[in-house]
């Protein structure tokens, strides 16, 4: 049998699987829904079997379809070790990547991803800048980091590279009256008290973009640690806001419980900021599509993202 298969097959198929809907994937690949649709049906004719089992949310594969995910996971993985090693050959082996974060919640996937990356690249110097940092783009100004991860996209001088989208989601308690809700409205926090990282409140979406343009100001207690926070809103001593694929595990527990922020939804970004010029490493395009990768395949309803211009 003649071949059809191509790296872009591979590539959407991977997409579908890590997005887990066609208009995510479509979104990651920066196609329209008609086009993977397309492919999928081109591939499902060649080979004569359904790739993905119908009316399925997420999309489940089908044993031939799996057979071709784990086929493009090889092949994709070879030929992304292929041309990295290109790279070196290219650029030479030296480097460094240090880098700064402003979230509390971004070590759950920047430490995986890190591990992966190293595996690629054992010749860089990867580090992380210790601590959590109000301003991470200070320390790209001033030389004490390669990468800054943020939350807002600034036209500023700097490279953004988009990473994901997510949405922040109530947390309650179990047992509070506001866990029967369908959504929470930014009254609903006027008499409780908000349990947040210690941040100032213009780092916090919650209360810039929900709670602010609605004149609330609730009361506001602090923790350091995710488990802190949590414990404080199980026990119902406040309520919190959060990413929803960081209060996973708690919520699959029924330790908390999360209700939807406004009848939309709330959502927030991520991003990371390079210098122009050291976006062009090929390491930094390498490490910036690692972290992509990562996140989709093990954080639960990310959406991508993609810089719109004014």
């Amino acid at each position: 049998m003649l071949s059809i298969l191509e790296l872009r097959h591979l590539r959407m198929l991977e997409a579908l699987v890590g997005s887990g809907n066609l208009s995510r994937a479509a979104q990651r690949l920066h196609l329209t829904q008609s086009a993977i649709s397309h492919q999928v049906k081109q591939m499902e004719d060649h080979y004569g079997v359904p790739l993905f089992e119908r009316k399925t949310q997420p999309l489940r594969l089908t044993a031939a379809g799996q057979r071709l995910h784990a086929l493009g996971g090889a092949v994709l993985a070879q030929v992304a070790e292929a041309e990295r090693d290109i790279a070196r050959i290219v650029e030479g082996q030296a480097g460094r990547l240090r880098v700064a974060v402003e979230c509390h919640t971004c070590f759950e996937w920047l430490m995986p991803a890190m591990d992966v990356f190293r595996e690629h690249w054992p010749e860089i110097e990867l580090d992380l800048v210790s601590g959590f940092h109000v301003d991470p783009l200070a320390l790209l100004r001033e030389d004490r980091a390669d990468l800054a991860v943020v939350s807002e996209y600034r036209k500023n001088g700097m490279a953004y590279h988009p990473l994901f989208g997510f949405e922040i989601v109530g947390i309650v308690s179990c047992l509070h009256k506001l866990a029967q809700k369908e959504y929470l409205t930014a009254h609903d926090f006027a008499d409780e008290t908000l349990v947040t990282y210690p941040v100032p409140e213009e780092m916090l979406d919650v209360i810039r973009n929900f709670l602010k343009p609605h004149g609330v100001e609730p009361k506001r207690r602090t923790a350091e640690l995710t488990v802190a926070i949590l414990q404080l809103v199980a026990s119902r001593r406040g309520i919190s806001a959060m990413p929803n694929w960081a209060v996973q595990s708690y919520l699959k527990t029924g330790y908390v419980h999360s209700v939807r922020l406004g009848k939309e939804g709330l959502f927030g970004e991520l991003y990371a900021v390079t210098h122009v010029e050291a976006a062009q490493a090929s390491y930094m395009q390498d490490f910036l599509e690692t972290v992509r990768t990562v996140s989709f395949n093990r954080l639960p309803g990310l959406i991508p993202l993609s810089i719109r211009e004014e």
